[in-house]
């Protein structure tokens, strides 16, 4: 069993080294390249204020993440989910930068990037000089952007999780097989219609029947089963 966790951030800023802090983290489970549906997401108090480009970007105001939990409140639960799973993230060392930062100010260790696969890097070399952003990546595989008007962690965790399937030909994949399941169910059901042949069915012939027939037979010149014989 294959288990990945597709994770994304949201921040006051660009840098945790100047001040900024995570305000949001969402992440989505896949097990064998299919989501799952559990998912990890928390709000987060940055306990800071939230800088007016940020709050452009996610939409998250000061006075809405106020009352919301700091991060050593949420550590437990967010390492418990993510485990030793390898984190899918679209632009790692962003991301990371900032778990790392939260996490080493805690006293947990840091999180490997060897532990990090980067769907920047894998769409910069599969598609060489297109963009590589999310918005570009779901038009590019036609994934519903509708619902995204801002940034959010868990959104942009969901939208990537089908990216990063798309980028392994793993959506692809699945809808080839069930075009095919669904050819060999139909063929199977032909060959069997084929195949299928009546139950033998028994007359019964009655005394007075098999009378009539003897007399009918009598009554033929020169059958040609006769001359057979």
């Amino acid at each position: 069993m294959k288990r990945e966790i597709v994770l994304d951030t949201e921040t006051t800023g660009l840098d945790p080294n100047s001040g900024h802090r995570m305000v949001e983290i969402g992440c989505v489970e896949l097990i064998d390249g299919l989501r799952t549906g559990a998912f990890f997401h928390a709000y987060l108090n940055p306990e800071r204020d939230v800088p007016h480009e940020a709050f452009r970007v996610h939409g998250l105001s000061t006075q809405f993440l106020s009352d919301k939990p700091i991060f050593s409140e949420k550590v437990d639960d967010f390492l418990e989910f993510v485990a030793d799973s390898m984190l899918v993230i679209h632009n790692a060392a962003f991301d990371m930068k900032f778990v790392n930062f939260e996490l080493g100010s805690l006293g947990f260790p840091a999180i490997s990037m060897d532990r990090t696969i980067d769907t920047v890097l894998i769409a910069r070399k599969k598609f060489p000089g297109s963009p590589a952003n999310l918005d570009a990546l779901c038009k590019r595989f036609n994934i519903d952007l509708s619902g995204r008007t801002k940034h959010g962690a868990l959104l942009d965790a969901e939208l990537l999780a089908d990216v990063y399937l798309d980028l392994m030909g793993g959506r692809q994949a699945m809808f080839a097989l069930g075009a095919t399941e669904q050819i060999i169910a139909s063929s199977e059901q032909i060959i069997t219609q084929i195949k299928t042949t009546l139950e033998a069915r028994i007359f019964t012939v009655s005394e007075e029947e098999e009378e009539a027939h003897k007399i009918m037979l009598e009554k033929l010149k020169n059958p040609l089963w006769a001359e057979a014989v």
